[in-house]
């Protein structure tokens, strides 16, 4: 396979970006690096905001012990049920995920389900627990969606704006290039690529920029779950543009793109939720 990756308008051009590394005979692919240090980053993250709203830390060290888990598995399962056709003949590699294929959004209904069980046996507020896991959930994305990079996935349709990016035809799925992207192959060197958004860095961005409201948010906040409220519409609406661009969309049978009906979902009944919380607050407040 061919490792160049090249951002022609912006002069960049990567020769060799592989995808794993050997150690001891034994491959470890950056995609799976990548997603564990998002989830590191995450869980430290929800531990200095625990410490910092006198929260016990440890409780935070508990709830990733469990939703880690469940919220990989819910990922996954997502992303299977809504690709079938690519792991019905083979299913033993429902199990391989050193080759991606993880749908965030199965991976947060997951983590907020163990959320509300763990709040419910910890007699913990479940708006607290999901606001402080909210800060490292967003974090936890802007550095996994860079496993897409590396696992050449997760791209839009063919452009030719500042931040579009090259890839080699034979380091793509063939589901995923699309006739307009066909009829602009440029062949460099004798290669054959193909032209896209970077749509895995469009959202990067977007949840950086998320992240930083969420911060200068929290002073303002006024009932336990605003925040993670706030991360629903704020994610919610940079994904449903984003998804808009991606090829590789997961669809109902209808070909309707299912995580834009679930960002569209989100983003109305987070409004909602956030202008009902307030107004509650602001009434008790004058009473």
């Amino acid at each position: 396979m061919t490792e160049s990756i090249n951002f022609p308008n912006l002069g960049i051009h990567l020769e060799h970006v592989g995808q794993k590394i050997s150690i001891f005979g034994f491959d470890i692919a950056y995609y799976g690096m990548i997603i564990g240090i998002g989830i590191l980053a995450g869980v430290l993250t929800a531990v200095k905001e625990a410490k910092r709203t006198k929260q016990n830390p440890e409780t935070y060290y508990d709830l990733a012990l469990y939703a880690v888990i469940f919220s990989i598995i819910g990922a996954r399962l997502y992303y299977v049920a809504f690709s079938w056709d690519l792991y019905k003949d083979d299913l033993l590699s429902i199990l391989n995920l050193r080759e991606g294929g993880l749908a965030i959004y199965g991976g947060v209904i997951a983590a907020m389900i163990t959320v509300f069980v763990f709040s419910r046996r910890r007699k913990i507020s479940f708006g607290l627990l999901v606001d402080t896991a909210g800060l490292g959930l967003i974090l936890g994305q802007i550095i996994g969606r860079w496993g897409n990079f590396f696992n050449r996935e997760a791209f839009g349709e063919y452009t030719n704006n500042l931040f579009a990016m090259q890839l080699p035809i034979d380091a793509v799925r063939a589901s995923d290039i699309t006739e307009k992207m066909r009829e602009h192959i440029e062949v460099i060197n004798g290669i054959e690529f193909i032209q896209v958004h970077p749509t895995f860095l469009y959202e990067s961005v977007w949840n950086i920029g998320v992240l930083i409201i969420l911060l200068l948010w929290r002073k303002h906040k006024k009932f336990n779950g605003e925040i993670f409220l706030m991360y629903l519409f704020g994610y919610g609406v940079g994904r449903f543009w984003i998804e808009g661009l991606r090829t590789d969309q997961l669809q109902f049978f209808n070909g309707v793109a299912v995580s834009q009906v679930l960002a569209a979902v989100l983003v109305v009944v987070s409004a909602v939720l956030l202008v009902v919380g307030r107004k509650k607050v602001v009434q008790i407040e004058q009473k």
